[in-house]
């Protein structure tokens, strides 16, 4: 289920896995089509896709955005005994509602910045001033990956506040705010996959949200990723599964809301240990583009998604490892994030290399042209035994496709490779 870049990564690791296997992506999109069929049916269509996997007798269902999920798609398939990956609508609200995690997180004793949570403007300025500078002004409901703000001073915090409460600029997903603490670190995602119980993390990943170099610009969905990352230690991950994981699956089943599907924990890395940014309850976008294609492991990804999507217990000895390395730059429509402009001809070199190309806002024109359809409109991800070797083939592959008014970052991973040169 979707149509985005993050869909059409997992539609190619599904037909990785078993080139055998038939995917049907409703609605899908270009890129996916050259691997699946696509069925026209939008991801918020729940009767049509109930009649889809009925009438196709389909093994499981893979949800790719969050807004089905939020929908309580999974709610409805399991009522009819179908098998669907995702967690449920109770379960769901750990991204949903970012007052719900924190509540949640708090229960639980997992790490996380101080909040204060407000539908009232006067009362979430007085907290913004409380905190100090910066401080972090998110909205609660899902805004895109754009209702997080940074600010360095109180008027940018009260505008913020402002923009959210009284103007509404993200909808309902405004109508309550966090006022957070700021967190000191460096981000790295971890996404792991869910019975409920047992946890089996992903290679770990770093997301730039920023639009421009070196972490400028407005906020966005996410501009890139890189994978592995060489902050995320054993020690580290073991850490991350035992303290932030655990707790937080336990929580959420002690509440009624046993968790299955992939959990998604944002981290801020900070002098004090990882502490939890964010939750999602879904596949991150880009980050799954970086993390799919070096990610190893038995029994393979296919069989794993499948028997979460049954009910069934996750095998205790899965564990991924990564080989080589993935840096995947994001190109977007210019005016992105506000106002992308679509309809743009997308060219593509037939000669592109080392590495793969997973298509987001595309679509087809009545000419039959790939033209831009949305506001990031393909994912590059460079492969190589290296960061550096991923990076470079990232960016020559990113340089020679072409739109106008394409927008992209050079800088994908630039923190890991700084850190490769100071090592050397």
């Amino acid at each position: 289920m979707g149509g985005g870049g993050r869909e059409h990564a997992l539609a190619w690791r599904l037909a990785q896995d078993d080139p055998s296997v038939s995917i049907i992506a409703a609605p899908g999109n270009p890129g996916i089509a050259e691997l699946a069929e696509c069925a026209p049916v939008n991801a918020t269509d729940f009767e049509g896709l109930l009649l889809l996997a009925r009438q196709r007798r389909v093994d499981f269902t893979l949800v790719g955005p969050e807004a089905p999920l939020a929908a309580g798609i999974v709610d409805r398939f399991r009522d009819e005994k179908l098998a669907i990956f995702g967690p449920t609508r109770g379960a769901a609200q750990i991204e949903t509602s970012k007052a719900f995690a924190k509540s949640l997180m708090r229960e639980a004793s997992v790490p996380t910045a101080r909040a204060i949570v407000s539908t009232e403007p006067d009362r979430a300025k007085g907290a913004a001033r409380e905190f100090g500078l910066p401080v972090v002004v998110k909205a609660s409901g899902l805004a895109g990956g754009k209702g997080v703000i940074v600010c360095d001073s109180y008027e940018r915090a009260e505008r913020a506040i402002d923009d959210m409460l009284v103007d509404h600029a993200f909808g309902v997903a405004g109508s309550e705010v966090l006022i957070e603490e700021f967190m000191e670190g460096e981000e790295l995602s971890v996404l792991a996959i869910t019975d409920g119980k047992n946890v089996v993390p992903l290679v770990p990943a770093q997301d730039h949200k920023r639009l421009l170099d070196r972490d400028r610009g407005p906020n966005t969905g996410g501009m890139g990723a890189y994978a592995p990352v060489s902050l995320a230690t054993n020690d580290l991950m073991r850490a991350v599964v035992e303290r932030i994981f655990r707790p937080a699956l336990a929580a959420l089943s002690a509440r009624g809301h046993r968790f299955s599907g992939v959990l998604y924990a944002g981290l801020m890395l900070t002098p004090d240990g990882p502490r939890v940014v964010e939750f999602n309850c879904r596949f991150g976008d880009p980050e799954t583009q970086a993390i799919l294609p070096v990610s190893h492991c038995a029994p393979a990804f296919t069989e794993l998604l499948a028997a979460v999507a049954r009910g069934d217990s996750l095998p205790e000895d899965s564990k991924w490892i990564a080989r080589g390395a993935a840096v995947t730059t994001v190109l977007a429509a210019q005016g992105y994030p506000e106002k992308p402009r679509t309809g743009d001809p997308i060219r593509i070199p037939d000669d592109l290399s080392d590495m793969l190309l997973f298509h987001a806002g595309t679509a087809r024109d009545s000419a039959g042209r790939l033209v831009t359809s949305g506001g990031r409109v393909l994912s590059v991800t460079g492969i190589g035994e290296s960061l550096e070797a991923a990076q470079r083939n990232s960016l020559e592959a990113a340089r020679r496709i072409q739109f106008d008014g394409k927008q992209f970052r050079t800088d994908i991973g630039w923190r890991e490779v700084a850190r490769g040169a100071g090592a050397s």
